[in-house]
């Protein structure tokens, strides 16, 4: 009697589900808990908007589609690594550059959770930071945003501890080079600031 072969099993999206599992400021006391997965909404939905200004108003020819698919992933290996403190993670050049290392390889790890042929399709998700640098300095600044916003809806909820944190964010996104950080910054920003009612 022939025994039927056991079905393959790929854990790849089971894993990717445990990013609500991640928590993120680890070293800051929080008064609203943020998660890697809502990070990533957060981070696809801003360089989604980034690239959408760039072409509107500066002449760029990127695919907003891709930037918020990038977004999506971008902390992806976070699932094996934790969320590492930024003061920790650039504690020195040495370690800065091992980080990375462990970051590729966990990214790796996750894409040989998936069939073969599916891989390579996830493969540009997981690296883009090393195929595509229009869209990895987008993505950086979305991330940064996306920080600064976690810092000011904190200082608003009366949590002082973002404070500094906020400033950080603040000031690296003021130097950008990007006219669609500023734009951003100058347009949309000054709305997480305020009390916001029904017109």
């Amino acid at each position: 009697m022939q025994t039927k072969a056991a079905p393959e099993q790929y854990d790849f999206f089971a894993f990717l589900s445990r990013m609500k599992y991640i928590s993120r400021w680890g070293l800051m006391r929080n008064t609203m808990p943020e998660n890697i997965q809502e990070h990533s909404l957060d981070v696809a939905m801003l360089a989604h908007a980034l690239t959408v200004i760039r072409n509107r108003y500066f002449k760029g020819e990127l695919d907003p589609g891709r930037a918020a698919l990038y977004g999506i992933f971008h902390d992806a290996s976070e699932i094996f690594t934790g969320d590492m403190p930024t003061p920790v993670k650039h504690f020195n050049p040495d370690f800065k550059r091992s980080f990375h290392e462990l970051e590729d390889r966990a990214r790796n790890k996750l894409l040989a959770m998936l069939p073969v042929e599916m891989a390579e399709d996830y493969r540009s998700l997981f690296f883009f930071d090393q195929e595509y640098g229009e869209y990895t300095e987008l993505v950086k600044a979305a991330d940064k945003i996306a920080a600064l916003i976690k810092c000011i809806e904190e200082e608003k909820s009366g949590n002082n501890e973002f404070r500094r944190a906020g400033a950080e964010h603040l000031e690296y996104l003021n130097n950008s080079a990007l006219p669609e950080v500023h734009f951003f910054m100058d347009k949309f920003i000054p709305g997480y600031r305020l009390w916001l009612k029904p017109r």
